[in-house]
């Protein structure tokens, strides 16, 4: 028998098929796939013939008695100059028939791959129960199994069936079938749960049918259709499947892969298919030796991977991280054999690993396999791999089999080629989203054809009608030469303009943490000469003209630094600002130093990379005031009054909120989820503060909302009273909340807990704003192109116009939702931002919600640009990722990438650890934009 890694070393559990391999969300709207309607019984939704009329096109409404789970359409947008764009969206027909939905059980199995889950069905249908499957059946990998004729399933409309992979009883590496057990059979159970008629589909686009569980699975069951084929031929992630076509080595064993993405949605009148490309992150195929030393940056270097020559115990964890899970084959044991999954590493090398055979006596992993192989082992002092079933294999002997996805975080250092990788100009990524029809193949799929279903790929991308909306006017302070200007595209400049409120300073000083060799007394003397001047130019006063300057050592205490480079025995002023100068590679400083500004002291902080401080121009430290204006307490521009009614209308004061939750990486269990909300407080909506918290991990709705939003409001109106002097009731008639990230299955849960939290927040302030929740989503794959290329057409960078806004044909068919691309392109194909109203007690207009989500983009403090969002829910995206600067950086707990693996209990000590150490902003912080 092979040897075996010692029993508490051991995990449980049969190798083969690699990790959890997609399995659909349940369609568009997200949330677990649905278990059906009524089990067996008539089919939903009618009789199948006789189309239900109802007015599609642009003037249809939802019905009155439709319910939607946000609002319901009040009307489309008018406002804007008229413009045709093509969309990444295909028509498809409905199936003409009912659809029979059949759970899929594994009764003596945990939950297996759904790679290995495809495989089985597919034996089970092609080889062991051919007559039963004819035609054949689609299936998710998961639960879901939908069939276009009824089953034989006897007269319980269920039937077990056992099915085998292997066909050779002598399957296994060398001895492993000693105890005469043939290959594993695994028994899966087929139960009919219900009968979708696809008519409940058609009256759903309509806008006839509300959004029920039989949409849902009508819409799951489509999906699942369209992506039976290509999930059978290739690599596959949920939603989008990779080929070898087009790929790029990016070094440290990493191979990337063209993939492609594929959805049916529902839209207005019509079923679309939503296509994309996407980007898969592959395990470079051949020896596991070769890419071990990939990853590792040293090729050929063999004797690395030794722990007698000296392997630190770090990198072998590192090394293991990277590899668990990927499938491998043994060279020994023929193609024949399944591929095993990788457990871990073994601690030492193959010559120093001894085992127990059957006999008693003891032999070590090398003189094993020079027994079996007739030859010694290359390198039998480098490491094993322990693979599922518990055997040690020596890493010399294991292939890495090609088209194994990396579900696991790119390393830092490689994402800019990823984004490369990705990156396509909007004409190239139409191009090659149109070639990508080719691979999907729509009209060769025997599952396509059929369910009866017919792509219309050979019409090509749908054009759709949009609109360009017009940028909102923004002023600046007195003094400027323009104090009121109009964004073109989306962008401006701050030439000869002066902020609308600059702040003043009265002391500053530098930190610097580069070699003095390096970055010298000149070089220093350099850059405060360049602030200064952009101070000046911007209005920001400042008295002290020299401010102090220190080298200081990284390695050291960087708190201690830092108060004693601000204290200074001959003058009382504390400094208002410091600013501080990393060298390449400064995370940790700048953590450290966030840290002592923001949490511990209340001091400003700005930080400068000192490449970019080396002969800066000064649009570079305009863009640096822009960031240091508002941290102070200054306002850099307002959007005109007359051009943001909604927003400025002293009867009705606005307090708008953006809400935002960050999740830790894959594979750091036991880390905590942040949250943050971000509200302006004047009444202009320039000047925003944020609060943020801890939770846990993984956790969408965010918990401590009621206490975040009561803190926030509070202070938008002591600075109505206080800082504004507005006379009266200082209290918001309305408050619009942006929520970022919650995917559309997560809607309902946060109508039923958010939005109670922001009502007990105002009822604990006896206050009673109406409110509205518009949902601002990023990820998905939704894509517009110019359809001409003059200026009225398209921007520099081939994209769409900022201010571009779709809320006709594409969108949902009976929802309050729009597209809005609100930036002007830079790199790439822009995203356009998805915005879902959920809740609208303010009873606002299409174009009104459009054009005031369009003004908020252009109110971000730290760029003369729109933004792809709206600001506020922006800075909360922000503040959530710089939750980490809120720990002491010399206490306990560690936000390095050592990935920890916790179960619940300990998961639930180490939030409260992570609450306990989580500091909120210091008093002096918790007013101004601290976290621009």
């Amino acid at each position: 028998m092979p040897p075996r890694a010692p029993p508490e070393t051991r995990g449980g559990g049969a190798g083969g098929g690699g990790g959890a391999r997609g399995g659909g969300r349940g369609g568009p709207r997200g949330g677990p796939p649905p278990r059906g309607g009524p089990r067996g019984g008539p089919p939903q939704g009618g009789p199948v013939g006789g189309r239900v009329s109802a007015p599609t096109g642009p003037s249809a409404l939802p019905g009155s008695h439709v319910q939607a789970i946000g609002v319901k359409r009040p009307g489309y947008g008018t406002a804007g100059r008229a413009v045709t764009v093509y969309s990444n969206f295909f028509r498809t027909s409905l199936p003409e028939s009912v659809i029979h939905h059949y759970d899929v059980i594994f009764p003596d199995e945990k939950a297996l791959p759904a790679r290995l889950n495809m495989e089985l069905i597919h034996h089970l249908q092609t080889i062991d129960a051919v007559d039963v499957f004819t035609p054949r059946a689609v299936y998710d990998g998961r639960k879901n199994l939908f069939a276009a004729r009824e089953l034989p399933l006897g007269p319980q409309n269920s039937q077990q069936f056992d099915v085998c992979l292997s066909d050779d009883p002598n399957r296994g590496s060398p001895g492993e079938n000693t105890s005469g057990r043939g290959p594993k059979v695994y028994k899966i159970r087929l139960t009919k749960v219900a009968t979708i008629n696809p008519e409940v589909l058609q009256r759903f686009i309509n806008g006839q049918q509300s959004h029920d569980n039989s949409v849902l699975t009508a819409l799951t069951a489509l999906n699942v259709v369209v992506r039976m084929e290509p999930t059978m031929k290739y690599p596959f992630n949920v939603r989008s499947f990779f080929t070898n076509r087009e790929t790029k080595d990016i070094g440290s064993g990493l191979v990337l892969w063209r993939g492609y993405f594929q959805s049916v949605r529902p839209a207005i009148g019509q079923l679309l298919i939503n296509v994309d490309i996407s980007t898969g992150t592959m395990y470079k195929p051949g020896p596991l030796m070769d890419l071990c030393l990939e990853f590792f940056g040293r090729p050929g270097q063999h004797s690395l991977l030794s722990p007698r020559n000296g392997m630190p115990d770090r990198e072998r964890i590192r090394l293991q991280r990277f590899i668990t899970g990927i499938r491998i084959r043994t060279t020994h044991a023929g193609e024949n054999r399944a591929p095993r999954v990788v457990k871990k590493l073994s601690s030492a090398g193959a010559a120093d690993l001894s085992f127990t055979l059957r006999d008693g006596t003891s032999k070590t992993v090398a003189q094993y396999f020079q027994t079996i192989l007739n030859r010694p082992l290359r390198f039998p002092n480098n490491l094993c791999v322990e693979v599922g079933s518990g055997a040690l294999l020596p890493l010399e002997l294991c292939t890495v089999p090609e088209g194994q996805i990396m579900r696991k975080q790119v390393p830092p250092e490689k994402t800019k080629d990823v984004l490369d990788f990705a990156t396509k100009r909007p004409a190239d990524r139409l191009a090659s989203i149109t070639n990508g029809l080719a691979v999907l193949e729509y009209g060769q799929s025997e599952y396509v054809r059929q369910f009866g279903m017919h792509v219309e790929d050979a019409a090509g991308p749908l054009t759709v009608k949009a609109r360009v909306l017009q940028p909102p006017k923004l002023k600046y302070g007195p003094g400027s030469a323009q104090p009121t200007i109009t964004p073109a595209n989306g962008a401006w400049n701050m030439i000869d303009k002066r902020f609308f409120k600059p702040a003043a300073i009265e002391k500053w000083i530098v930190v610097i943490y580069e070699r003095q060799q390096r970055f010298t007394q000149q070089s220093a003397q350099d850059m405060v000469d360049g602030m200064l001047r952009s101070f000046k130019d911007v209005g920001i006063r400042v008295t002290d003209e020299r401010p102090a300057v220190t080298w200081q050592n990284g390695q050291g205490r960087i708190a201690d630094q830092l108060r004693a480079a601000g204290s200074d025995p001959k003058s009382k002023l504390r400094p208002q600002l410091i600013v501080v100068v990393l060298p390449e590679n400064g995370n940790d400083i700048y953590t450290a130093v966030k840290h002592f500004g923001d949490v511990t002291v209340g001091v400003a902080t700005q930080c400068l990379k000192s490449q970019k401080c080396f002969r800066a121009k000064p649009q570079y430290y305009a863009n640096v005031c822009l960031k240091i204006n508002v941290k102070l307490g200054g306002i850099n521009t307002i959007p005109d009054p007359q051009s943001v009614t909604i927003l400025t209308d002293p009867r009705h004061p606005t307090i708008v909120m953006g809400a935002d939750v960050i999740h830790p990486a894959p594979g750091s269990d036991g880390r905590p989820s942040f949250t943050a909300l971000v509200g302006n407080v004047d009444s202009d909506s320039a000047k925003y503060i944020a609060v943020s918290r801890v939770q846990a991990s993984r956790v969408e709705i965010i918990e401590d909302l009621r206490d975040m939003a009561r803190n926030v409001l509070s202070m938008y109106m002591k600075y109505r009273q206080f800082a504004e002097k507005k006379t009266g009731n200082p209290a918001p008639a309305r408050l619009i909340f942006y929520r970022d990230g919650v995917s559309e299955g997560q809607f309902k849960q946060v109508l039923d807990s958010e939005l109670q939290a922001l009502k007990d927040a105002c009822a604990d302030l006896k206050i009673n704003p109406k409110i509205t929740i518009i949902i601002v989503a990023k990820r998905h794959h939704v894509r517009f192109f110019p359809t001409g290329s003059g200026p009225q057409e398209q921007d520099k960078s081939g994209n769409c116009l900022a201010g571009t806004v779709v809320d006709q044909v594409v969108a949902h068919p009976t929802e309050f939702d729009w597209y809005l691309q609100s930036h002007g392109g830079l790199l790439g194909t822009s995203r356009p931002a998805h915005y879902n109203v959920l809740y609208d007690e303010n009873a606002f207009s299409a174009d009104g919600l459009q054009s005031l989500s369009f003004a908020l983009c252009h109110v971000y403090a730290r760029s003369t640009r729109s933004v792809s969002i709206p600001a506020p829910v922006y800075y909360a995206d922000i503040v959530c990722s710089r939750a980490k600067n809120h720990y002491d950086p010399q206490g306990a707990v560690d936000f390095s990438e050592t990935a920890t693996q916790l179960d619940s209990g300990q998961a639930d000590g180490t939030l409260e650890a992570y609450k306990r150490g989580f500091k909120p902003v210091h008093a002096n912080m918790a007013s101004v934009m601290y976290f621009s």
